[in-house]
C-alpha cells in the first residue's frame, strides 16, 4: 500500500498533470467566484469577500482536476 500512495503523490506532481490541474483550477475557480461573488465584486466592496471561501473555491477544481488525472493514468 505505502508503494501505491508513493506513486500517487509521484504522479499528483508531475509537472503534465500539476500544469492541467492549475489551468482547470484557474479556469472552474474563476466561473464559481463570478457566479458567488459577481454582485460584491460589481459593487466594489471588497472588503467583504469571504477569502477562506474563495481560497476553497479555487482548490476544489484543483483537487478535483488532479485526483481525476492520478486515478485515470494509474489505471492504465
Amino acid at each position: 500500500m505505502k508503494h501505491h500512495k508513493e506513486t500517487w503523490l509521484t504522479l499528483a506532481f508531475e509537472p503534465s498533470i500539476a500544469l492541467r490541474s492549475l489551468k482547470v483550477m484557474l479556469v472552474v475557480g474563476s466561473v464559481l467566484i463570478l457566479i458567488n461573488y459577481g454582485d460584491i465584486l460589481a459593487s466594489g466592496s471588497l472588503p467583504e469577500l469571504p477569502v477562506l471561501k474563495i481560497i476553497l473555491t479555487y482548490l476544489v477544481p484543483f483537487s478535483v482536476a488532479t485526483f481525476s488525472s492520478v486515478t485515470a493514468r494509474l489505471d492504465d
